[in-house]
């Protein structure tokens, strides 16, 4: 991953974490807690691609798991969030743009549920029997239901900052590569060479072999008129 895609990607993460932690852990709605950080890691995931979808979810996820009150194993949301972060970034178009919303509200309800599911059959795992004593139909129906109620107003926002700044890298490399041409334009422009096409103002610039060949017959000839110029003794 690039530079501002890291940058970009632990400002969010972080953020998201902050209000999760701080505002909708304390709201004490009934089931599950709305998932902020598995929002912001599917709106990178689908801007980013399946690879930086996997990377952000991983990182996202082991943040959750040593920020207090995290009551569960190391690296169980991890690998959650990195799972879910590359099916994400599965959808992301050729374009890298969708066109509507359905998409991206239908991989809303489905992070919803698979991390539901997955995060309860880890636990299972491990002996974590929490979601089986609360209820995994309601935990379904209640994740599913906050998560969509919250998206339209996180996913969208995160999408547009992170395809912003992928514009202005674009753009960046852009003007980069067309000042580098105009600095070494006095240098091909000096020595009469062009890389490709013809000459200025319709004249054809000069090979260097040809240069260098009338420049030793021009050496060759003065050294000849020396030779007879000279009296013979």
């Amino acid at each position: 991953m690039r530079v501002n895609r890291i940058l970009l990607s632990a400002v969010l993460v972080a953020l998201a974490l902050l209000v999760q932690v701080s505002v909708l852990a304390r709201l004490q709605l009934p089931g599950a807690v709305p998932d902020l950080l598995l929002l912001t890691v599917l709106g990178l995931a689908m801007v980013y691609g399946h690879t930086g979808g996997a990377l952000v979810g991983f990182a996202a996820g082991l943040l959750a798991d040593v920020a207090p009150p995290a009551d569960h194993a190391v690296g169980r949301y991890a690998l959650v969030l990195c799972v879910v972060g590359y099916a994400a970034g599965l959808t992301k178009p050729e374009s890298g743009q969708h066109r509507s919303a359905t998409v991206p509200m239908l991989v809303v309800a489905s992070g919803a549920i698979s991390s539901t599911l997955l995060y309860a059959g880890v636990g299972a795992l491990v002996g974590d029997t929490a979601a089986r004593q609360v209820g995994l139909g309601g935990l379904l129906f209640t994740a599913t239901l906050y998560d969509l109620l919250l998206a339209p107003f996180t996913v969208p926002l995160v999408m547009a900052a992170a395809r912003r700044l992928e514009s202005d890298t674009l753009a960046t490399d852009a003007s980069g590569s067309a000042s580098g041409e105009g600095a070494y334009g006095w240098l091909v422009a000096g020595t009469g060479l062009r890389m490709g096409g013809g000459g200025r103002d319709g004249v054809k610039p000069a090979r260097i072999g040809g240069q260098r060949g009338s420049l030793l017959s021009r050496a060759t000839r003065n050294k000849a008129a020396r030779i007879k110029g000279v009296k013979r003794l």
